[in-house]
């Protein structure tokens, strides 16, 4: 039988120390490719919880793992964070943060070094209370996801050969329980131009201005893409754009554009660049339609290129993995959760859109909070989350697991 109470008890017992261990992170500058440090500092709370092994893998990930069973259960929090933006939008210095009775203030607060607190004290009230089950528990603080979702992950199963039953993803929820997001995938559109000088713009070929009607149409398209009645309509924006010249007083020869995408579910990345592909202004201008890679060095100097598509996925509301937290949310906290779906992206787009491993969403912190100045989290939701991460393996081994 699993102690319910007490493990309410004991997570409100490390309410403290679970708040010290997040203000610590904050305190660390932890963008993508610059987490060496906050890595150090999970691996070391880790160690002084009692995890039975901690290691870092090759492109900087810490793992910590409780147990020795043979069914292997997995919580994912990445501990990278976008960078601060424009400071003087901040109340109280990103970094050094702020604490009250109530909430704790800084950078990566609820996106998401909340989620990695709870989920390192999750593992320390099973190790305190024995919870029973025959599992094997990986507790993964994972880099770059912030630059590039689900790389880690892709190393993880591929490179480290850690592939679990079910993930716990631990970004934000508000403590509601998500089944799936949209995917994504960075889309860039360049054409092409004839340069001359600027006193005779006739003599050449303007890309900017080819770029122009592409850039009203891509504007149409997103009106008109994909609906899902889970995940909602499929979406684009034009996120960057870029030119090339000899100098200010000549004729553009290129012009790229670069586009988020966001994949709902039902379509696929070839679908979403035919799309673009078939705009009028883009076989007008026989502009190139390509998919971004990423390439960027880990903290640790390793690189792992990929392509720049995340995929969709949804997992069934009555599947093992989504059963188990609802049990285990109402057996902890007498109420009935609600299952949704997350606005963002989180490294799912790989674990299971890339490798159909199923996963379930809870975390302490809210969406709205995700890059925004003055990120706050609440400590009763990162009590909330550790009780309930350390019942999961049990309810799942003890009822779920085959």
């Amino acid at each position: 039988m699993i102690p319910f109470e007490k493990v309410l008890s004991k997570a409100e017992e490390y309410r403290p120390k679970i708040s010290r261990f997040l203000r610590d992170m904050i305190a660390l500058p932890s963008e993508s490719c610059g987490e060496k440090e906050v890595i150090s500092r999970i691996r070391a709370e880790m160690e002084a919880c009692g995890y039975d092994r901690v290691e870092i893998d090759p492109m900087g990930n810490v793992l910590g793992f409780i147990g020795t069973g043979k069914h292997l259960v997995a919580l994912d929090a990445h501990i990278d964070t976008v960078g601060i933006g424009d400071r003087s939008l901040w109340q109280y210095d990103p970094y050094e943060g702020y604490e009250d009775d109530e909430i704790i203030v800084g950078r990566g607060a609820s996106d998401q070094e909340g989620g990695m607190a709870s989920m390192v004290y999750g593992g320390k009230i099973i190790q305190d209370l024995g919870l029973p089950g025959d599992f094997t528990l990986m507790v993964a603080g994972t880099v770059q996801e912030e630059d590039c979702d689900g790389l880690c992950w892709q190393y993880i199963i591929n490179e480290d050969g850690y592939r679990p039953e079910f993930v716990v993803l631990t970004e934000p929820t508000s403590c509601n329980i998500y089944r799936g997001h949209r995917g994504r995938m960075e889309i860039r559109v360049s054409a092409k131009g004839l340069s001359c000088h600027g006193s005779a713009p006739e003599r050449g070929d303007n890309a900017i201005y080819k770029m122009a009607p592409i850039l009203q149409e891509l504007r149409a398209l997103h009106e008109n893409l994909h609906y899902d009645p889970f995940l909602g309509k499929g979406s684009l924006t034009v996120s960057e754009i870029f030119f090339s010249s000899p100098s200010r007083c000549a004729v553009a020869d290129g012009c790229s554009i670069s586009v988020d995408r966001r994949l709902t579910h039902g379509e696929t990345w070839e679908t979403a660049l035919q799309e673009i592909r078939n705009l009028p202004a883009v076989k007008a201008a026989g502009a190139e339609v390509s998919m971004y890679t990423y390439d960027r060095p880990s903290w640790t100097g390793l690189v792992y290129p990929t392509e720049c598509f995340f995929p969709t996925w949804v997992l069934e509301e009555d599947h093992a993995a989504c059963r188990t937290l609802v049990e285990g949310y109402r057996e902890l906290f007498r109420s009935e959760p609600l299952v949704d779906k997350w606005t963002f992206s989180t490294n799912g787009v790989s674990i299971m859109g890339r490798f159909g491993i199923p996963c379930v969403g809870f975390g302490p912190g809210h969406e709205d909070q995700a890059h925004a100045p003055n990120e706050r989290t609440w400590k009763d939701e990162l009590v909330k989350a550790a009780a309930l991460y350390a019942v999961v393996p049990s309810i799942y081994t003890e009822k779920h697991a085959r």
